[in-house]
């Protein structure tokens, strides 16, 4: 296909011509928010739920919505239909803007709005039957982690650190309680039970946590969200991991060793079936 065609401040034009201002508050302090949205089939995916959150993050840091419901979707309608892949994920952020560079927030700007399509790529078929490797980090975040923030500095670390040993995801654990994974949300199956950490300001409330709990509720499975402590993690008979582009994949091997019996099991397989069809559904 031709280039990617992005949405910045009011226009449509190619990525390789999209430009901020070296003074924009998101490139100096990361002071901004995001959303990713997947698309199937045309179709953006449980986009309300994402444009609630967006709505929050927005909120929480002080910057006015640059949009209302049906301008956000008319935008990345727009998008989507501007590229021929029928699954895509949709990108948007949003920054404070520009201005001198000052920790205090400037009066009178306009925020900076950017926002990008790109190809959906699943998960392979190996790994979601051999599952992934994940690794395990102490928490050394901010402490509002419930803000879906440009800031990712913490989370790249730590998702640096999965890679360079060869897995996929970082579990981290904050005073030895389960928070959530450098880019995803983190899930433990114990006799057949599906257990999520809790949604307060240490963990982003990932729109799968909202879809977990309809998934299980459709494959009767039971569902509760508590703390989790590091020593059930490892006890713990499948671990799974949620995000808008990985969607549902088992953690087979946690620090080197095997989860369970190393292998996906049947909770994480009834989830992703139900997944599915959701997808189909949606």
């Amino acid at each position: 296909m031709s280039e990617q065609i992005v949405y910045l401040n009011g226009e449509f034009l190619p990525l390789s011509e999209a430009r901020i201002p070296v003074l924009d508050r998101g490139f100096i302090f990361g002071d901004g928010i995001y959303e990713v949205v997947p698309v199937y089939a045309g179709r953006p995916f449980r986009f309300t739920q994402h444009l609630q959150r967006l709505a929050r993050s927005l909120q929480a840091i002080g910057i006015d919505n640059p949009f209302d419901e049906s301008g956000w979707r008319g935008l990345v309608a727009d998008l989507i239909s501007r590229h021929p892949w029928s699954d895509q994920f949709v990108y948007m952020q949003v920054t404070r803007g520009v201005a001198k560079r000052d920790h205090a927030f400037p009066k009178g700007i306009r925020p900076t709005v950017f926002a990008m399509s790109s190809e959906f790529i699943a998960p392979s078929r190996e790994q979601r039957e051999q599952g992934v490797a994940a690794i395990t980090l102490p928490d050394e975040r901010w402490l509002h982690c419930d803000i879906k923030s440009v800031s990712l500095l913490g989370n790249v670390l730590a998702k640096q650190a999965a890679v360079e040993a060869g897995a996929a995801e970082c579990l981290m654990f904050r005073d030895g309680i389960l928070t959530e994974g450098s880019s995803s949300n983190i899930w433990m199956a114990r006799h057949g039970k599906v257990v999520g950490s809790p949604v307060n300001h240490l963990v982003l409330e990932g729109i799968r946590v909202g879809l977990l709990a309809d998934l299980c509720a459709a494959s009767g499975i039971d569902y509760t969200l508590r703390r989790i402590a590091r020593e059930e993690v490892f006890a713990a008979d499948e671990l799974m991991l949620t995000s808008a582009t990985r969607e549902v994949l088992p953690i087979t091997r946690l620090d080197g060793k095997p989860v369970g019996d190393g292998r996906p099991g049947p909770v994480y397989q009834r989830l992703f079936n139900a997944y599915q069809d959701a997808k189909r559904a949606a």
